[in-house]
């Protein structure tokens, strides 16, 4: 994963490369509320609608994805090396990420047999983790 983004010195901004530093520094799947307040912490003056064109600009630049996991809005990460998707527990919300190359393998496979050209493929696994299956004694 790149340390910072590859782009003209106009391009980068001090808003950008402080959005671009929370993202890929944070371990969680962060929403724009969430890059938002930590990024007031660092730049009082920054602001709301500066954090979206700057996750825009990120995400055209390959570095951000902007995720789906089920809710009403987005979380971003930053690029990982590998595909992989998202469980989410339905009970506890607790967010699992999975290495899912074989999938995206066979996907591909079964799409080529079909005389498809896949260029975007996304994933979402809901259910329940181990920990809320056996609270719930679900099987």
């Amino acid at each position: 994963m790149p340390d910072k983004p590859s782009s003209s010195p106009g391009q980068l901004t001090r808003q950008r490369k402080l959005v671009w530093d929370i993202v890929k520094d944070s371990r969680e799947h962060l929403d724009v509320k969430t890059i938002y307040l930590i990024a007031q912490t660092r730049n009082p003056f920054i602001s709301q609608a500066t954090v979206y064109r700057s996750l825009t600009f990120l995400k055209k630049a390959g570095l951000v994805d902007e995720l789906s996991l089920g809710e009403s809005h987005h979380h971003y990460e930053a690029v990982h090396a590998t595909p992989h998707e998202h469980f989410t527990c339905l009970k506890c919300g607790k967010l699992i990420e999975l290495e899912t190359s074989q999938f995206y393998e066979l996907a591909r496979r079964i799409c080529a047999e079909q005389g498809l050209k896949v260029t975007h493929m996304d994933l979402l696994l809901s259910g329940y983790c181990p920990e809320c299956t056996m609270a719930e004694g679900r099987k």
